[in-house]
This record gives C-alpha cells, structure tokens and sequence, in this order.
C-alpha cells in the first residue's frame, strides 16, 4: 500500500523504486509530502554520483527532475517519509529526534533517496525543516571530497536552490540535498526503541539492517552465534576504519552525536566539518562545541563512547553483556591497526588496503617516526596536507635538495625536521623509491576541501554564479591529481580562513 495518495503532475524517470525501509511499519517514521520551494534553480549536479546511482546522466537536465528534487512534484514509485530516531547530543541525551528536515523518498538500485531541506517533518521541533544554501553547498562538495579520498560516506546528486528566504543567524537563501547512501539508520535509530521500550521493534530494525546489509552476520561463527553480537562487531569495525581514515587526512566531523553516527560506517551529516589546515590535534572545528568534545584528537574516543551507546540500545538483543563488550573492545585493536596501516602508506611504506598484524605496520613504519612527524607538524603548526604532499614529491624526486628544502622550510624546528628525515630515510633505503613515492602520491591527496575555498564558491553562489562549485567539484573528484590549471586551491589558506565561523547551524 503507498503511503499517501499518489499527487497529479509525478515525474516518472522509470526508475526500479523500492521502498523498503517504509516495510517495516509506522512506529519507524512518519509518511509525508516535501513542501514546495519556489522557483528552484540548479546549483550543482554530479554526473559521477548519477552514473554510480545507475540514474541516466541525461536525467540531471530534466527540468521535471529540477522540480521533484526541490520538493515540488513526486517521483513516480517513491513513497516519502521521515524517520524516528533517538540520541545522545553533546554527550547528553536528547531523547526523541528524527529527520527534522531530511525526506526519504525511497530506494533505487540499492541506494536510499533522500532530500535533505525539503520542509518541516513531524521531528522538526521548533525547526523549520528547511537547508540554506551556504550549508548546502558545503555538504555536496564534501560529500564527494571524502568519497575520493577513500572514505565511506553518503554521496551527494545535486544541489537545487531557491531564493526563498530562511532565517538562522542572518537571513539566507533556501537550498535542497539530494543524498543517497544504501542506509541512513543511525545508532540513534536502536537508541530510540530500546530507550522506549520497544523490543519487537529494536528487533525488527536489527534484523532489517542485518538482512539487507550484514547478512554475514547470520553465519558468524564468533561471538556465540548471536547474529546481533556480530552486527555490534561488524559496526565497530567499519566505524574504527572510518575514523582512522579521518585522522589521516585531518578530517574534523564537528560534532559526532550518536545520532549522526551511520550504522554502516559512513560519514554522515555534514555540518560544521573541517580539513585541517595548519595541524593541531586539539583543534575545534565546531564554534558551537563550547567544551571542545569533539576536538581533532578525541575523534576516535567519542566514537568508541558512542558505540558503547549502540551497545547499550542492543544489549536485549544479546544474552551475555560480556559478548557485547568483547564486541565493542574490538575497536581498541582494530582503529589503530587501521590508523598506523593509514600512516604507513602516508609514508609510502605500506598499502592502506593492507591487512597485515599491526606488528608489520609497526615494522613498516615504527611508532616513533609517525609519532615524531605528527610533534613537529603540532609545533610548528604546519599546514597538514602541504606538508605530506611536499615529502611525496621529495620521495619522488629521489631525495632532491630542492624538493628536500621545500619540506624542511615548513617547519620552524628545522633541526628536528632533519633529524626525523634522517630516520624515515634509513627507512625508505629499504623499499624501491619508485614504489614509495607512486604510493605515496596516490594517497595524500593535493586538494582537499577547505573552509576557505568552500566560502568562496558559496559566496559566487549566492550570485548566482555556480561556476566555482562545479570546479571545485571536478578538482575534488581527483584529489591525488595536479590540475595546473586550479594550482592556487592547493596553497596555504589565507589569513582570513582562521576568522570562518561554522556551527551546528550550519
């Protein structure tokens, strides 16, 4: 049965919709429509996300597809709704939350659908479901930035805007997100039934995420055959790689509550994100994180704290709470072996995709030279990606003293520098250069996403010129790539980026 009246005037792609998150009945969302946004515009469109979604390119020119993306007319085969879902917030619990201004309309070729400022939803509290534009934007570049990086996130098909004015703390302009990703359950999903007393369906939601999307789980010898055990391995498992990955680029999520926590180990919710510039563990990419819990450096604790809450919201799926436990201590195996396999390809030393005992990582590249580099980095406060794509290209150029000084000019310690560059050099004499500096130069990226060029392209925007992120769009597809033509995007950030203020209103 759909979940509303099918509305005149539904744009019909013929796209294999189905809708099976909305399968597992009402206590789980709230069926509704998008509300309209007036005469909507085309801000931004990747092809890239249309080809991997299995929709036709020719689809993001339709002027059909402008409209029911921006809320104005149904997709034929959708049936849109907006879940329930529960959290801890700041480290406190929130209680009830919900998709206050995200839809979901459905699934197509195993991707859910979502339009995120689409309108109010029964979970928008005293929000007004809307996006802006400046958020928008943002969250679209960075979805695709961190996708080419290597880093499990949802995607983003396109931007549309509107010039219907919303309010946060200046008045801006309206804006649309259609994001895809093959869930959008969260840890708060099972914190929600589990805090309400909802056993049958806390266990329906595991079973669903279970069948369609950890069906190894069911045939998990471990953890006593208790297929909901495996599945709280298997997440602490996906999220530990997912935040070493974010460590070793410098990626700063902004605010990591449980309920912005994917059960499948993507990076979701993009908000007041950030890709460090100068590097500093404790730096606070979120102005509204007045207590700085979700600083650089605890990253990885808060998201083992917030696994522990998974845990705590499955435990009456699980006999033992000691088996949930040896569950969740996983992670403290498994992210740093994922974070020093991570360094060791920084370093050109080994694969990322390697799944070797740490103890070769260790071998590969020991934890006094990543610790090392990563001091000065702090001291000196040394732009991040600079800097580690400055040593690819001195490895690269076999130890040129040119390109040597072009690294060692970053730093103020200049004698620490050279001594750290003695002991990664006796380091690589036992690996084929041509080998390290190819690894290398595939994995720190030239270009990443900063504050500052994501303000600028919003700024162009808000002119109505969208030039700016369709470039930026292209550059951060290819990230690892030169783009002579963009050189300027992979220099050091103006002054005035430290003064770019982003909050959770953003």
């Amino acid at each position: 049965m759909p979940l509303s009246a099918p509305m005149q005037g539904a744009v019909d792609l013929q796209l294999p919709w189905n809708n099976r998150f909305a399968s597992l009945g009402e206590a789980f969302f709230a069926p509704l429509q998008p509300t309209p946004l007036p005469a909507p515009y085309w801000v931004g469109t990747s092809a890239a996300v249309a080809r991997w979604a299995g929709w036709e390119g020719a689809h993001l020119q339709n002027p059909d597809l402008l409209q029911a993306l921006s809320g104005n007319r149904p997709l034929a085969g959708s049936e849109p709704l907006a879940s329930v879902y529960s959290g801890h917030q700041f480290g406190q619990w929130a209680g009830q939350l919900g998709d206050g201004r995200a839809i979901l309309l459905g699934e197509v070729n195993g991707l859910e659908v979502q339009l995120k400022g689409a309108g109010r939803t029964p979970f928008s509290r005293m929000g007004d479901g809307r996006a802006v534009l400046r958020s928008s934007i943002r969250e679209f570049l960075a979805s695709e930035a961190t996708h080419s990086l290597g880093i499990p996130t949802t995607r983003a098909l396109c931007v549309t805007g509107s010039d219907a004015p919303v309010r946060r703390e200046t008045l801006e302009t309206a804006a649309v997100v259609t994001r895809l990703a093959p869930s959008f359950i969260r840890f708060g999903h099972f914190e929600h039934f589990c805090h309400h007393g909802m056993p049958d369906e806390l266990k329906a939601l595991a079973d669903f995420v279970i069948d369609h999307h950890y069906p190894d789980c069911r045939r998990d010898p471990r953890w006593g055959g208790n297929p909901y055990v495996a599945l709280l391995a298997a997440v602490t498992a996906r999220t530990a790689d997912m935040v070493a990955h974010w460590q070793s680029v410098g990626f700063c999520h902004g605010v990591m509550n449980t309920d912005n926590m994917s059960i499948l180990g993507l990076t979701i919710d993009y908000g007041p994100f950030q890709f460090m510039d100068a590097y500093d563990p404790a730096h606070i990419c979120n102005h509204s994180d007045n207590t700085g819990r979700y600083a650089f450096y605890k990253q990885p604790n808060v998201a083992y704290w917030n696994l522990f809450c998974l845990g705590q919201a499955m435990m009456p799926l699980i006999d033992e709470q000691d088996q949930a436990i040896a569950a969740l201590e996983t992670f403290k195996d498994l992210y740093p072996r994922a974070l020093a396999r991570r360094m060791a390809a920084k370093l050109g030393l080994a694969h990322p995709q390697d799944t070797r005992p740490q103890n070769d990582y260790e071998m590969a590249a020991p934890a006094p030279v990543i610790e090392g580099v990563l001091t000065l980095l702090a001291a000196g406060k040394v732009d991040f990606t600079i800097f580690w794509r400055q040593l690819s290209h001195w490895v690269r150029d076999g130890g040129d003293a040119g390109s040597r000084d072009a690294v060692r000019d970053l730093f103020l310690d200049r004698g620490g520098f050279d001594a750290w560059l003695l002991s990664y050099s006796e380091l690589l004499a036992h690996i084929p250069r041509a080998q390290a500096a190819d690894l290398m130069l595939k994995t720190n990226p030239k270009f990443v996403l900063r504050n500052h060029l994501g303000e600028q392209a919003i700024e162009a925007a808000r002119q109505k010129d969208f030039r700016m992120v369709a470039d930026l769009l292209r550059v951060l597809e290819a990230p690892f790539d030169e783009h002579p033509d963009c050189e300027s995007w992979a220099g050091f950030a103006p002054d005035w980026a430290a003064q770019i203020s982003i909050s959770c209103s953003s």
